[in-house]
């Protein structure tokens, strides 16, 4: 079977109850689901082929489904082909499994493969069980609140919407979604970019090296280098903050900013992505059926 490529940069009991006090709450059977952020990661809990309650990052920047390696040998899951998962500075061979079921209280996700990085049973801590990718977030319409530390799962033919919030049009690039949006570094004029929303990143912007370049974002300016790691190594950064990021009608102030100084976090054409650090301001859901954002003003 030839691989297939997927780009990436790269605990409460489940529930069900009504209690979020969203606007868009209009769909009666959805289901609300503990959330939280752990050491910048969003995580959550689900039930997979009947287990206990494993640890799932929430990861709209992960276009497949994935699955640690020791789950895999406690569910006895067998392969069902390979893919390759492209990462921000590199790439990794993952075996591919079918068969699963993830239990949210009730309501269920059925991927048609998941996939299994090798990488991660070679981590010294295992920080989580999987992540919850691209499928995750075409099943369901997912609203979070990070205020609250829920997150609702709405059926996405049941689901409308007749808040106030501001509706961000989504387009897809294979899985990942992409907004406009624009940024404003000090001293500078606005820079409008096409820029992927990965709640994966716990950054509130990460600035592709092609786009730093293009618009001299690091003109002037010397800071001490970093790393940051993900699917396929690490890249060289530089951190700081920029005055402003605009979303629409929204505005975050002084968000966290990573230029990259090689490579980028997001795909060929994009200026680079916003994570959970910038969203968190803000109850999110994601309709992907509709392609939108929806970002409400806590």
């Amino acid at each position: 079977m030839k691989p297939k490529r997927i780009t990436h940069l790269a605990a409460g009991m489940i529930s069900c109850c009504a209690a979020l006090p969203a606007a868009a709450q209009t769909n009666a059977s959805a289901v609300q689901i503990p959330v939280k952020l752990r050491e910048g990661d969003l995580m959550t809990q689900v039930r997979v082929n009947g287990s206990e309650p494993l640890s799932f990052k929430i990861d709209t920047g992960f276009g497949v489904t994935t699955i640690h390696p020791k789950v895999v040998d406690q569910l006895q899951l067998t392969p069902n082909g390979h893919m390759i998962i492209v990462g921000i500075a590199g790439e990794e061979r993952a075996d591919t499994y079918g068969g699963l079921m993830f239990d949210f209280g009730g309501k269920t996700y059925e991927p048609r493969r998941v996939a299994s990085l090798p990488s991660e049973a070679r981590r010294r801590w295992r920080h989580r069980d999987g992540i919850l990718g691209a499928g995750f977030f075409r099943r369901f319409v997912v609203e979070i609140d990070l205020s609250g530390h829920l997150m609702r799962l709405h059926e996405p033919k049941e689901f409308t919407y007749a808040g106030k919030g501001e509706v961000l049009p989504l387009e897809f690039k294979r899985d990942t979604p992409i907004i406009d949006a624009t940024i404003v570094a000090a001293g500078q004029p606005p820079l409008e970019g096409r820029f992927e929303i990965d709640t994966g990143c716990d950054d509130a912007v990460c600035v592709g090296h092609e786009f730093v370049e293009a618009h001299h974002l690091l003109a002037g300016g010397k800071s001490d280098s970093d790393f940051k790691r993900g699917v396929g190594g690490s890249a060289r950064i530089q951190s700081g903050n920029l005055a402003e990021l605009r979303l629409g009608k929204l505005t975050v102030k002084k968000p966290t900013s990573n230029y990259f100084l090689e490579g980028s976090p997001a795909g060929e054409g994009q200026a680079g992505h916003v994570g959970i650090g910038a969203l968190q301001s803000f109850r999110m859901i994601f309709d992907y059926s509709r392609k939108r954002l929806i970002l409400e003003e806590k």
